[in-house]
């Protein structure tokens, strides 16, 4: 179940992170993987992204894809339920927010090349 596929991903994530350290290395989580207390620590050493998306336009991109164990039933009411535990701890770990409501993926890939370089040049600024 659930509980099961959790702890499996906790053990991934943090081995991959481990093996990532020092390394330009992008790694996608899924929306609850970072509901974990372990991954919340692993990531603290890690820069982190958060995609912020809004209602109707995470609608819209369900509906495209149903295949998603979590939001079988109401995908939307199944969302925004899980959404509003999760958006406080996506927030928090952020070290970077990235505005993926409208563009082609080209044009997001982009924006977020753009942002992690203006954050990584920014960061160098401080440590100097």
């Amino acid at each position: 179940g659930e509980h099961a596929f959790r702890e499996i991903e906790a053990r991934t994530v943090a081995s991959t992170v481990e093996h990532a350290e020092g390394s330009a290395t992008v790694i996608s989580l899924g929306g609850g993987a970072v509901l974990d207390s372990g991954t919340q620590q692993l990531l603290d050493r890690c820069t982190v992204v958060y995609l912020e998306c809004d209602e109707e336009t995470v609608a819209a991109r369900i509906a495209r894809n149903s295949g998603r164990p979590l939001l079988a039933g109401d995908a939307m009411a199944r969302w925004s339920a899980l959404f509003i535990t999760r958006k406080p701890v996506y927030e928090r770990l952020a070290d970077l927010v990235v505005d993926v409501r409208h563009g082609s993926v080209s044009e997001l890939g982009h924006r977020l090349e753009v942002a992690l370089r203006d954050y990584a040049a920014a960061k160098q600024e401080v440590e100097n």
